[in-house]
């Protein structure tokens, strides 16, 4: 079995539901506390072993790359203040050169068809895909989580988390077969279904480990929902030719794709976070008195 060393992490999205915020800059920009959302996703892949990662971009997403690279007339005037912490700071997601790749989607088609854009970046090894909308705050990454969980069994696994019966028409939603502890066997995957006809409320969150099957699945897809041509759908075809996993992660989902969840997630963060978590808390008491 193959070890997990490449992720792709689709960020060729317009971020609609954030403008004007998103005329200019990319909604993976936007700040949780003092870090960008994308910069979340990229230390959960390193945390969990990955060593290549593929950003999968569109239009105006050229800032990513240069997020990700050095500032050397910043660096400079940081060094020359003795600004050590700031420099140490903001250099600590730089990849090693050579390690982070690019690859645009001219078209936006869907999850499914900027995954396929990654084809032969991952080549013959399974892969990790990450969505930085979903943005998981727990002890140890979601994606850690999840290659621990890929040793044990192998095959391909999905992230899924409960949702409220009333909010399955929202998401991917799968139908799970037995148990083993956090983690599910998956029988089949239905994207965004009715709360009637729903087969379970476990939702598939924005973290996965697939084979390299699945770009043949998605070679020829046709567009499902929302005239896009759908992940969930290309998966779903997979199931029965090769093993499917659900991992009932440990953590806290933002949907940082929304304006609300978006706000949690800068709640939440910044209430965890050393130099401004006690002041927060102390200012949200008094807010709502």
């Amino acid at each position: 079995m193959n070890r997990v060393k490449k992720a792709v992490i689709p960020v060729g999205g317009l971020g609609t539901r954030f403008l004007p915020a998103t005329k200019v800059v990319p909604k993976e920009m936007m700040a949780v506390v003092d870090k960008p959302v994308i910069q979340y996703a990229v230390e959960e892949a390193l945390e969990a072993g990955i060593e290549d990662i593929l950003f999968v971009t569109g239009r105006g997403k050229s800032i990513i790359e240069d997020h990700f690279d050095h500032s050397f007339e910043l660096e400079s005037i940081l060094r020359d203040r003795q600004k050590f912490d700031l420099l140490e700071t903001m250099n600590t997601s730089l990849p090693n050169e050579g390690h982070f790749h690019y690859t645009r989607q001219k078209v936006p088609k869907g999850l499914g068809h900027a995954i396929w854009c990654a084809r032969s970046f991952v080549g013959n090894e399974p892969f990790a895909i990450l969505l930085p909308d979903d943005l998981i705050q727990c002890p140890i990454s979601c994606t850690k989580q999840m290659v621990t969980a890929y040793n044990e069994v192998g095959g391909n696994i999905i992230a899924v988390s409960e949702v409220e019966a009333h909010e399955t028409s929202k998401y991917g939603i799968i139908d799970p077969g037995e148990y083993d502890g956090t983690i599910v066997k998956v029988k089949g995957l239905v994207e965004k279904p009715h709360p009637d006809v729903a087969p379970s409320n476990l939702a598939i969150t924005g973290r996965y480990i697939l084979q390299p099957e699945i770009f043949s699945y998605l070679e020829n897809a046709s567009a499902g929902i929302g005239n896009e041509i759908q992940l969930t759908d290309a998966m779903q075809k997979m199931i029965g030719a090769s093993a499917y996993y659900g991992l009932l992660f440990e953590g806290k989902r933002f949907d940082c794709g929304s304006r609300l969840g978006f706000l949690q997630a800068n709640i939440s963060y910044a209430l965890s976070h050393d130099d401004v978590g006690k002041e927060l808390k102390k200012y949200l008491y008094k807010l709502l008195e």
